[in-house]
């Protein structure tokens, strides 16, 4: 199968249907044309014919008494004046012995001489002889050549009205075809407009608008019909994606961001600050007694106590900070930016404070619990997430050995490197 190149495009269907319907003309009308034509050529040769053996009788009626005297003059006076006013190119009168009593010879001068003469020569065949009466007695004889003038000019019209209906009918066809493409390659070409909206952009939203014709119509609604599955299909699909790209970043028993979306966010943040020179803060978050009301209460209360501690947390935070579950009882947030160390610091005690509220498990038991934050500051404290993760993490064991329920800032990277040489002293 031959393919569309730039060099050699392939043809629209308007371009077709329209070439097409001049051919269709064209065929149609050269076709009908030439037939009439012919029809009528062999019409008035019958009737050129006919017309020469009357032309014929009423010479042979009217050079009989000069036939019968021998009368040369009166002979070719009757007879021109007969001849030359019908379509006779030439007459002859023979008397008994067959000699030429008078002759006729239409003049040379007209339209095409020549081409007068082949096409009677070609469409008349043989000269029309008639004989002379007298009594009963054969005396003589007419020769009649018929003229070609008539043909020629009911040919040349014949011809200039062919061309003429060629060139009506291209027009026609022309007219006729604009008014047929309107209504196919319209809905066609809308209904490929729609199909390539869908294939490459993805647009299943849109529809092929209705046709007058009813087998395009019933294409459109088939097509819109697909159109309405695959956009369903879309859109049950992307609530698939966001579901699974949800559970996939999200804790499932609180709804909080998981460590892999914290992750990505913090080292989001700390290419931002390095890039504006701002701060960013780490606070890691570790319950006190969950152990303890997980084994007590057992685990949909541990599961309680969970989805409370990360409400509290959440209610506490600016409305672009972040907090996540890194997993059984241990929480982190993300403040970003932070203009300087004691905005994190004060988070941290907001959210130490709102834990001393109980919480409660049913309608007549209570739990108490607290939470221990260490607290670690980009760049003091760590440039990378691990770092930074790492120094807060150990942040909240500090808090955790001096006093449960409290927070401790992670040393700064120079202070533990002296420490380090000291101890090594």
């Amino acid at each position: 199968m031959s393919e569309a190149t730039p060099e050699n495009p392939r043809p629209s269907l308007r371009s077709v249907l329209g070439r097409g319907h001049v051919k269709v003309a064209f065929v149609a009308v050269s076709f009908a044309g030439l037939l009439l034509t012919l029809l009528a050529v062999l019409a008035l040769r019958v009737y050129a014919d006919h017309n020469l053996q009357l032309i014929a009788r009423s010479i042979s009626y009217t050079v009989e008494a000069a036939v019968v005297f021998n009368d040369r003059s009166a002979a070719t006076e009757s007879l021109t004046m007969i001849a030359s006013p019908e379509e006779v190119a030439e007459a002859t009168v023979f008397d008994a012995r067959n000699r030429v009593l008078a002759q006729w010879t239409r003049p040379g001068a007209g339209f095409m001489p020549g081409l007068e003469r082949q096409i009677a020569r070609v469409m008349l065949g043989e000269p029309v002889h008639f004989p002379v009466m007298h009594q009963g007695q054969d005396i003589g004889s007419v020769v009649l050549v018929g003229h070609g003038a008539s043909l020629l000019r009911f040919l040349l019209s014949g011809l200039g009205g062919i061309l003429g209906c060629l060139a009506f009918s291209a027009v026609t066809a022309q007219y006729l075809s604009r008014r047929l493409l309107s209504g196919i390659v319209g809905p066609l070409r809308g209904l490929a407009e729609v199909a390539h909206a869908a294939r490459k952009d993805r647009a299943f939203h849109r529809r092929v608008p209705e046709a007058a014709i009813a087998e395009l119509n019933n294409l459109g609604n088939d097509f819109n019909g697909l159109l309405d599955e695959l956009e369903s299909w879309q859109s049950h699909i992307k609530t698939e994606n966001d579901s699974l790209t949800y559970q996939a970043n999200h804790d499932s028993l609180t709804g909080l961001p998981n460590r892999a979306l914290f992750r990505r966010q913090l080292n989001r943040a700390i290419r931002n600050a390095a890039a504006q020179d701002e701060q960013v803060a780490v606070l890691f978050l570790d319950s006190d007694r969950f152990k303890e009301i997980n084994d007590s209460y057992g685990h949909a209360a541990g599961d309680a106590v969970l989805i409370s501690v990360a409400a509290r947390v959440r209610a506490q935070l600016r409305e672009y900070d972040l907090v996540a579950r890194l997993g059984g009882d241990e929480f982190a947030v993300l403040l970003s930016p932070i203009h300087k160390v004691e905005d994190a610091l004060r988070i941290a005690d907001k959210i130490i404070a709102s834990m001393r509220s109980p919480i409660s498990l049913s309608a007549d038991s209570d739990v108490f619990t607290s939470l221990s934050i260490g607290v670690a500051i980009f760049p003091d404290h760590g440039v990378t997430s691990n770092a930074l993760l790492d120094a807060a993490d150990a942040a909240m064991y500090q808090a955790k050995r001096l006093e449960r329920g409290g927070r401790h800032t992670a040393q700064s990277r120079n202070r533990a490197e002296n420490i380090e040489s000291g101890a090594d002293l």
